[in-house]
């Protein structure tokens, strides 16, 4: 059974760069129907990809360059965007360029319909996927959920604690896992991120009254400041002066109270760093959920998922 991945998962694989090694391999795989990947390098004048598929050239033409291209669904920037990345498709034949030389006549096109069929359209709410952070949007973040083809996660489905940008919580090119909510009939997948970074109770075991932790400046309010001590849990602390959004804090830990979900801090200090986030911590690593509850069972407000 064919597996999917986001563009460039397979790139440096053995098996791969063996599936390119010759024209003998590259038959083999026209032959087999295989999804190979390659490094795109130019996108010429006619919106047509050359890649480069190391003991010949290949081409991928406008039209196969990506679904509803064809149908005027698709956007060019779906084609131009891809030169000097890896590209995914499938071997459609063989022919000469304009200058005699082989070359093989690949379909990006074809390797999104068969990831579609085959894996997209049989998706279900609640399944855990992984995915690759492509580019941001100031309403979310588009993600490669397979063979290049994008999927959206909500600015306000990234995290529990609020964020102004989705740069704010990825980087491009990050592999991330997300939680489908929805597939339409056409195929087009809605995706969430937050029921994955734990519940109230699991990010608030990490910390204890008394201590002085680390945190970033997420929101200052009339009332209070926001301090995200880690992506599904934030406190609010007394307004400070010369505090910023998006500033580093160390904040000390007043107290805890999960009948209410606050976290109540008191600013030691704020500063401008540019430290890196590190790695994301993920509490649920299975491949389905039905539900997910964020609020603690003692606690009178209920904020969850139900899938």
């Amino acid at each position: 059974m064919t597996s999917f991945h986001p563009e460039g998962v397979l790139m440096d694989t053995p098996e791969n760069r063996g599936n390119r090694k010759s024209l003998i391999t590259l038959q083999d795989s026209l032959a087999n129907d295989k999804i190979l990947e390659a490094r795109a390098v130019v996108c010429d004048g006619d919106h047509n990809l050359i890649v480069d598929l190391g003991c010949i050239r290949g081409v991928i033409p406008r039209e196969e360059g990506a679904l509803g291209i064809r149908e005027g669904i698709t956007r060019d920037i779906a084609i131009i965007s891809r030169v000097n990345k890896p590209v995914c498709f499938k071997v459609m034949g063989f022919a000469k360029d304009k200058d005699g030389k082989p070359c093989a006549v690949l379909s990006r096109k074809a390797a999104q319909q068969q990831c579609m069929e085959e894996y997209i359209r049989r998706l279900s709410p609640g399944d855990v996927i992984p995915a690759k952070v492509t580019h941001f949007e100031p309403f979310g973040c588009f993600v490669d959920i397979g063979c290049g083809i994008p999927s959206l996660i909500p600015i306000d489905a990234i995290s529990v604690s609020r964020i102004s940008h989705p740069a704010d919580r990825f980087q491009i090119g990050q592999e991330i896992k997300a939680v489908v909510k929805s597939v339409e009939d056409s195929g087009k997948v809605c995706l969430s991120h937050k029921e994955l970074l734990g519940t109230w109770e699991q990010n608030a075991a990490n910390f204890h009254p008394g201590e002085t932790v680390a945190g970033v400046v997420r929101s200052i309010e009339n009332y209070g400041v926001f301090v995200e001590l880690t992506p599904n849990l934030a406190g609010l602390a007394e307004l400070r002066e010369n505090v910023r959004v998006g500033q580093s804090a160390s904040v000390y830990i007043k107290s805890l109270i999960p009948e209410k979900m606050k976290v109540k801090l008191i600013i030691v200090d704020s500063f401008d760093t540019d430290y890196d986030a590190g790695q994301l911590q993920y509490y649920f690593e299975g491949s389905h959920m039905d539900r997910w509850k964020y609020s603690p069972d003692c606690c009178e407000k209920v904020i969850g998922t139900q899938f």
